[in-house]
């Protein structure tokens, strides 16, 4: 059974995150506070984080970034905070997914199997690479050690900057739609925000993109979705 570990003060919120959780098969642990949200995600062996940002004793953004340093867990924000500047330092520090409120709490429970099923293809290697690599003006993707490296120097991605950027090359020149996207990269199918997307794109652009603004690899199709450029 999956561990969870749910940071959640508003204790309303709590119950109905933590009871359609285990009515999906897991096992929840809910904290209220910060503080000691952080110290019991970093001592126990959880498969999962998925906490707010706004909490007593320390905030979300802490919390998620103390946790990516020691431990490779999908980490899920869930919060009323819903403007792309708490989004981007959100995904900056590594969390796999942002949640607003208010929020459908099947749509929590399909992102959290979502990205439990993502992490152990990860671990397993059956993510789907057909090549150990690829190049393409610079740029070198490293597949078995899910390294990337812009003329010669090594780029630290986030867990889904790397998946978006392996996907798109899969296919150089294809236009993937964002629904697409969505469900290979993410593993879900349900009606998201996509200026998630927009912001996961944006930040993969500022570490590979010579001219983030004027971007020579990743390419926005209007209205449909973005391509890798040949």
């Amino acid at each position: 059974m999956k561990r969870i570990l749910l940071i959640e003060d508003d204790i309303e919120i709590g119950e109905v995150e933590k009871a359609y959780l285990e009515i999906s098969g897991f096992q929840v642990t809910v904290e209220k506070n910060g503080m000691k949200g952080k110290e019991i995600a970093l001592k126990e062996p959880f498969d999962m984080v998925v906490l707010d940002i706004m909490l007593p004793g320390l905030d979300g953004f802490k919390i998620a970034e103390a946790i990516r340093h020691y431990k490779d867990i999908p980490i899920m924000i869930v919060s009323a905070k819903n403007t792309e500047v708490d989004k981007l330092k959100g995904l900056s520090l590594g969390i796999d997914d942002y949640l607003t409120k208010p929020f459908s709490p099947h749509e929590l429970v399909a992102r959290v199997k979502a990205h439990l099923k993502r992490y152990e293809m990860l671990k397993s290697g059956t993510t789907g690479a057909q090549h150990k690599s690829f190049e393409l003006r610079g740029i070198l993707i490293d597949f078995e050690t899910r390294e990337v490296f812009v003329n010669g120097e090594i780029v630290e991605l986030t867990v889904k900057e790397y998946d978006l950027l392996a996907l798109l090359s899969s296919a150089p020149n294809k236009v993937f739609s964002k629904d697409e996207i969505f469900a290979k990269v993410w593993g879900y199918e349900v009606e998201i925000d996509t200026s998630t997307l927009t912001v996961h794109v944006r930040k993969l652009r500022e570490k590979i993109e010579f001219d983030p603004s004027n971007p020579e690899y990743i390419q926005t199709v209007w209205g449909v979705g973005y391509k890798l450029k040949k």
